[in-house]
Formats: C-alpha cells, sequence, structure tokens
C-alpha cells in the first residue's frame, strides 16, 4: 500500500497504523478522515487530515480523495452500560457510525474492490459481533451487522473474480486505545497495529487478535450454550473494572 485512506485515524489504533504506514519509505500518501482533529504532535508531511463526521449525510469529501490503494475504517464507539440506561437518542447514533458509516465508506470504494488491482481494506469490528453481549448490546448488535456485511460481500467479490477481499478485525478489548475516552497510549496499541497491518497486506479477511490464547474457547463455549456464556460474559463484565459510573 502506498496511499492510505484511515476512517477513524486521528486517534487509537487507526492513529497507531497511520503513525506506522507514514513512516515507511514506499508510503507516499497517508490521509485520515475523522471527526476528530489530528494533534500537532502527531502530524506528518505524508499525513493529510480531512474532516468526516459519519453522522453526517455529507461525504463529499472523499470526493477529493480517490488516488488510494488502501482504506482502514478504525472509527467506531461504544460504552458499557446496560440497555436500560441507554438514552433512546443514542440507538441511531450506534448503527449510524458503527455500522452505515463503514458501509457507505466501503461502497464509495468499492469499485476499487471489484477492480484486478489490488485494492486492501480492513475494518475494526469487534469480537462482540460473534456473540451476546451484555453491557453491550448495542454495540455488539451494530458489529454483529458489520460482520454479516463483510462476510456477504467477500462471497461477493470471491464470485466477481477479484483476489480483493475485506479484512475482518475483531480483538477484544484492547488497552491503550481511545474507546472509552481516554488518551491515546500509542506504544501500548503500536504492536496490534502492526499485526493488522500485516494481516491486511496479506490479502486475509478474519483477524482475531488473541484468539488461540482466549477466544477460540469462548466461541466455543458460546456455541455451545449461549444462554450459559451471556451470564458469565455479564459477571465478567461486572467484576473486570471497566464499568463506567
Amino acid at each position: 500500500m502506498k496511499r492510505i485512506l484511515i476512517a477513524g485515524g486521528s486517534n487509537g489504533i487507526g492513529l497507531a497504523m497511520a503513525q506506522l504506514l507514514a513512516n515507511r519509505n514506499e508510503t507516499e500518501k497517508v490521509y485520515i478522515v475523522d471527526k476528530a482533529p489530528l494533534a500537532d504532535v502527531h502530524r506528518h508531511e505524508k499525513i493529510e487530515w480531512h474532516m468526516l463526521d459519519l453522522t453526517s449525510d455529507d461525504y463529499s469529501v472523499l470526493e477529493s480523495i480517490s488516488d488510494i490503494d488502501g482504506l482502514i475504517i478504525t472509527a467506531g464507539f461504544g460504552r458499557l452500560a446496560l440497555f436500560d440506561d441507554i438514552d433512546e437518542k443514542m440507538i441511531p447514533l450506534y448503527f449510524q457510525v458503527n455500522t452505515i458509516g463503514v458501509i457507505r465508506l466501503i461502497k464509495h470504494y468499492y469499485k476499487k474492490m471489484l477492480a484486478e488491482d489490488t485494492f486492501r481494506c480492513g475494518v475494526m469490528v469487534s469480537i462482540a459481533g460473534f456473540m451476546s453481549s451484555p453491557f453491550f448490546s448495542l454495540y455488539g448488535a451494530s458489529k454483529a451487522a458489520l460482520k454479516i456485511f463483510i462476510e456477504s460481500v467477500n462471497v461477493e467479490l470471491e464470485k466477481a473474480g477479484t483476489s480483493n477481499r475485506i479484512l475482518n478485525v475483531s480483538p477484544g478489548s484492547i488497552k491503550g486505545t481511545s474507546f472509552s475516552n481516554a488518551p491515546t497510549k500509542l506504544d501500548e496499541v503500536t504492536p496490534l497495529a502492526n499485526e493488522i497491518l500485516q494481516h491486511l497486506e496479506n490479502g486475509d479477511d478474519l483477524f482475531i487478535p488473541k484468539y488461540e490464547e482466549v477466544f477460540r474457547e469462548v466461541l466455543r463455549r458460546y456455541h455451545e450454550d449461549f444462554r450459559k456464556e451471556g451470564l458469565h460474559s455479564y459477571d465478567y463484565k461486572l467484576k473486570s473494572g471497566r464499568m463506567q459510573k
């Protein structure tokens, strides 16, 4: 990849990938589209930031970013909360940012994916999209929709005769990101960012970090008894110390 667009690249895992790519000799340009501005400390001669609010109807900024051979989408949000405690106004927002915005970005560049030339595309989804996730009901639902969309479109890409695929990156909780409105800690997220870029450049379609260590067993338990695993997940989150007051 020489010219890459990162949606959500002003912080977190997207920022880590932007920095890694910008520091490569072969990289020509890293475009960042994000609602949040790029901090001065993270500016780089190869990085170009543009304002894009995924909840807006106006995606016209993408018209000026057409010369890319890679698309990475890390934009998304969520917080641990019972469904009863979530304001009704937040329901469409979850899907506008986590699902609809992502699909619109992919649609804008989909002709590039259908072409013979290599076009890399990766999306931060979530392991919450693979199973019930109490305290993450809306977040998990928005990510589950994204998971099925990616799997379906990847079949269409294969049948269309192209080798291009969308990489579904589905981690659990990641330390050092800005997911919970905490400051990004690049030293903590850069190793995972490197792994994601490796899978992206390999043309993979699925990467679940810590799959062998953690999630193979979690998914096995879920498929054996989703009710029991849901109860286990509820109790685990309560004990995790991640609940926001």
